[in-house]
């Protein structure tokens, strides 16, 4: 009796156990989420960034297929103020953790465009300096952090597809400590790049795929 108790019991703990695994709860936690996320690009973020994160304005960045986990830094790095825009701290004033989070994973999740280079012969200039550097002035090779192609890790950015000026902008902003939220490196690296360097990498990581 004690064993036929003993395996009655053992076969409730496998049925609740199954029962558990098949529970609809974080699926529908993840699904609220993503609505949750599509709620606010509708009612902010299409704005500048477009409906899908493909920003058609070179000012703005294309957030479509940006890791998460940087997305979600950035976003709590402008409420906090650690990052300055008088553009975007208002817009994430009154948001959460939980929606910063739900943001990251969300334009993560939407298609990548390729996008044309608007001048071949300038970003053939700087797909040498993405690759190699410039060793004659000290300049660090862009792929070793961002990878030849661009793609980043959930530390350091995806670079692939980026408008051209909204990356130069960047690397200007770097090279005056303007933007000092990410990694120091970035300072001295654009400190020993050119105008033309700039535009050059710039051109090139905007047709990347």
């Amino acid at each position: 009796m004690t064993s036929s108790r003993a395996l009655l019991r053992g076969l409730g703990f496998l049925a609740l156990a199954s029962l558990a695994q098949l529970s609809p709860a974080p699926l529908l936690a993840a699904q609220d989420a993503m609505a949750r996320a599509q709620e606010i690009v509708s009612g902010k973020c299409f704005l500048c960034h477009g409906p899908q994160g493909e920003s058609s304005s070179p000012l703005f960045p294309r957030l479509a297929g940006q890791h998460a986990a940087y997305t979600q830094r950035q976003l709590a790095d402008y409420r906090s103020g650690r990052r300055k825009s008088s553009a975007m701290q208002p817009m994430v004033n009154d948001l959460s953790d939980a929606d910063f989070a739900a943001l990251g994973r969300w334009f993560e999740s939407q298609p990548v465009h390729a996008h044309e280079v608007e001048d071949p012969e300038l970003a053939g200039m700087g797909r040498f300096i993405y690759l190699r550097g410039n060793r004659y002035s000290g300049v660090a090779a862009c792929a070793t952090c961002h990878g030849p192609k661009g793609a980043g890790t959930e530390v350091l950015p995806r670079l692939a597809g980026q408008h051209a000026q909204y990356t130069e902008n960047q690397l200007k902003a770097f090279n005056k400590r303007e933007r000092t939220n990410d990694n120091a490196v970035m300072h001295t690296i654009a400190a020993k790049m050119t105008e033309l360097e700039i535009k050059a990498v710039a051109a090139y990581i905007s047709g990347l795929q």
